[in-house]
């Protein structure tokens, strides 16, 4: 009778049971309901794993700001996120002296008390004692706190519905969450899975799952947790209708890049921005490429040039400029680390630099460059790539840089305890530790050499079992007499059907050329932070893929695309657009790119003490080279392999420096610098100001610019042309559309 009264309310709601065997799966147009979740007969015995962690884990008690941190709270300590649930049981049923559970005398158990406000506890009230979690905790306490069977199932998948949604204005949507198991089964977890939302603004999310959208248009996702499984439920917010086609009329797809986007803004009804100016795109291509500003002539060549395909010829002759590979060896010097640090490694990391350098020069395939760095042997002398081993010293120093720096990978936290973002857990953390158990410790002055072992192992650091190696997501390997391991794990991280190396240097690339990555960060592409665009994400990975790792080729497809070539400036229609490319979004210039672009505007090159033959900044090898500029500025200290290691972030001492540094006066005013030359009375003061306006924003002044310019070197007050001239530059240098890229 009570299996068909179930029934009777799941039809009633609209939802089938799943003793039916199926899900149902709500439209963009209809709310999902939950019936019946985590309801069980009092009589089937529950499990601490499945049933109850999952409820502290919701409540929060085994958070890192309660008693899931390092050393617990109030005496009282359990694993984070539950990832120890021996432990977690030891510590709630035998420790405290049984009080904390009381089978005898459910409602006196300390843990119901203290969570419900019923005792004085630190962490406050945690839920009702009319609440599905705290029913559920008496239950399995009245049973006698049973530990479960040691083969029973394990969660293996979480499935959200709507897994994607679609609403305009004020709406709400109840999330329903069923977790597939080990053993093939499922069940509804919607009441003890827990709910967090990436933008409060956009969206709000009950603990039992109900979606409360604002009034704000965007695009966000609900992220659910159970035990080691993570999803995300995906929403869109609109408050416009649908844009009529005209919007779109003026953007002509060029590529698959251009098709994929527009999709998306017609879903979201956005409308893009027009199509870049010939010197806006110009500027753009030149220092997101290739790090520099291009020359007045430049400038003028390029918009005097009819030609109807002068855009794509210009990039192809970009990505074979000196410029282009001095740019992005500095960028893949910053993600491989090759820095100084303590040590006298000087010479090191310019042999390094040089070998990454030489690598784009060739147009080395990825998979290949990669496979060089990650499986290299011998000496330094013949291996300069063996330097990213440097930093990489121990086992878990060497998983964390591999997973960041090539699968675009967060897991440091999963070195001691499972991810509580992703689907890694701490043992696959150390097993992908496992690759590099053979690897000798590399030493470094008299010892150049890079060896292994013949035997090397690893261990779980909780249960002490021998670990077989094995990389996120893919199958264990066993160890090999005589073979290297890591050979293995090259050959995994660069498989065409790894779903996170290709996607992981697409995004990277992407973010460059576009200011915000697919996935951002670009290097935080867990499960819980889908990109915005998924389509487009498995797009560029296939295509990046199906012409061998060609970053050259993935290059010129994103350059090549109108979506690079749009305007900068917003409209009313994509104003509030921050994921899904409408515009182009302007960014501040990097450290070492603005340094040289103020050397390239004064006609006065860089000095760097440490390095008198070198004068660019994105020819510096290491981050050591001393330059106030650079510190104050942020470039990246090359500590991690972060994005944000580089800072673009304003603060007042930029603003100060480039009021009133020393360094700039000097190039300012320096006797062998572009103004000498401009200075000169037979120069007509119009040609002069156009020089420096093409020279600083790569295009001419408008005509109340140009009128304005003219008039203060004429002006009377002012005899000295050369000062005016120096006050003219020192103010186009210090404005905000030299010092960012748009």
């Amino acid at each position: 009778m009570r299996d068909l009264t179930k029934l009777a309310v799941a039809i009633a709601l609209g939802v089938l049971p799943l003793s039916s065997g199926g899900i149902s799966r709500a439209s963009a147009d209809e709310a999902a309901r939950v019936a019946n979740s985590a309801v069980e007969p009092m009589t089937v015995p529950l499990s601490f794993a499945n049933d109850i962690l999952p409820v502290l884990s919701k409540l929060g008690c085994n958070s890192g700001s309660c008693h899931g941190r390092a050393i617990g709270q109030n005496g009282f300590k359990l694993s984070l996120f539950g990832f120890d649930p021996g432990f977690d049981y030891a510590a709630l049923v035998h420790e405290g002296l049984g009080r904390r559970v009381s089978p005898a005398a459910p409602d006196d158990s300390l843990m119901l008390l203290k969570a419900t406000g019923a005792m004085p506890h630190g962490g406050g009230v945690r839920m009702t004692a009319d609440s599905e979690s705290y029913r559920l905790l008496r239950r399995w306490i009245e049973q006698g706190s049973p530990l479960g069977r040691d083969d029973e199932p394990h969660d293996v998948k979480l499935e959200v519905t709507p897994d994607e949604r679609i609403v305009q204005g004020k709406s709400q949507q109840q999330l329903r969450v069923v977790a597939h198991y080990s053993d093939g089964s499922t069940r509804d977890v919607t009441q003890i899975a827990r709910f967090d939302t990436q933008h409060p603004d956009i969206l709000t999310v009950t603990p039992d799952g109900l979606v409360q959208t604002t009034d704000r248009a965007g695009e966000t996702s609900v992220m659910v947790r159970y035990q080691n499984c993570v999803a995300t439920s995906r929403f869109v917010s609109l408050t416009e209708q649908a844009k009529p086609e005209s919007a779109y009329a003026p953007f002509k797809p060029k590529n698959f890049v251009d098709e994929l986007v527009l999709a998306k803004w017609r879903k979201l009804h956005i409308a893009p921005s027009s199509e870049a100016g010939d010197a806006e795109f110009l500027r753009r291509v030149f220092l997101d490429a290739m790090g520099t500003l291009p020359t007045p002539q430049e400038v003028r060549d390029f918009v005097a040039d009819g030609a109807p395909d002068k855009r794509d010829t210009l990039i192809d002759r970009i990505l074979e400029r000196e410029e282009f590979f001095d740019q992005w060896a500095h960028r893949v010097g910053d993600l491989l680390r090759n820095r100084i640090g303590d040590s006298n490694a000087k010479d090191n990391t310019i042999a390094f630099a040089k070998w990454i350098r030489q690598s784009l020069v060739e147009n080395k395939p990825y998979d290949q460059f990669v496979r060089e760095i990650i499986t290299v042997t011998g000496k330094r002398s013949d291996h300069p790539q063996m330097d990213w081993y440097r930093w990489a010293i121990t086992n878990e120093n060497r998983v964390e840089d591999t997973a960041q720096a090539f699968l675009g990978l967060r897991v440091s936290c999963a070195n001691c305890h499972n991810h509580p973002f992703e689907k890694v857990s701490q043992g696959d953390y150390w097993q992908f530790a496992a690759f590099f158990a053979r690897l000798k410790s590399v030493t470094y002055g008299s010892v150049d050499e890079l060896s292994l072992n013949e035997k090397g192992e690893v261990k779980h650091p909780r249960t002490e079992k021998l670990l077989a190696p094995k990389a996120f997501g893919g199958p264990e390997f066993a160890y090999v007499a005589g073979e290297d391991p890591r050979a293995k794990l090259a050959e995994r991280l660069t498989a065409a059907d790894n779903p996170y190396f290709a996607r992981a240097i697409c995004n990277r690339v992407w973010g460059h050329y576009l200011g915000v990555g697919l996935v951002d960060p670009v290097d935080d592409m867990r499960a819980t932070n889908p990109p915005s665009n998924p389509e487009l994400m498995d797009a560029l990975a296939r295509d990046f893929v199906a012409h061998k790792f060609d970053l050259k080729h993935l290059m010129k497809t994103i350059l090549k695309s109108r979506a690079y070539g749009l305007s900068s400036s917003p409209t009313d229609d994509n104003r509030a657009d921050t994921r899904n490319y409408a515009r182009y979004f302007s960014r501040r210039l990097e450290p070492h790119v603005l340094l040289d672009a103020i050397s390239s505007a004064t006609g006065v090159p860089q000095k760097f003490e440490d390095y008198p033959e070198i004068k660019k900044a994105i020819l510096l090898p290491n981050e050591k080279a001393r330059s106030e500029f650079l510190e104050i500025f942020g470039r990246s200290e090359r500590t991690t392999p972060c994005e944000c290691e580089t800072s673009l972030a304003p603060n007042l001492s930029q603003v100060l420096y480039l009021l009133n540094s020393d360094e700039l006066q000097r190039k300012l005013s320096a006797k062998d610098g572009v103004l000498d030359e401009l200075a000169k009375p037979e120069k007509p003061n119009a040609d002069v100001v156009e020089d420096l306006f093409l020279r600083t924003f790569s295009r001419l002044p408008r005509p109340d610019e140009l009128q304005d310019a003219i008039k203060q070197i004429e002006n009377e007050k002012n005899p000295n042309r050369r000062t005016v001239l120096e006050d003219l530059l020192w103010t186009l240098l210090n404005s905000k559309e030299f010092l960012f890229n748009h």
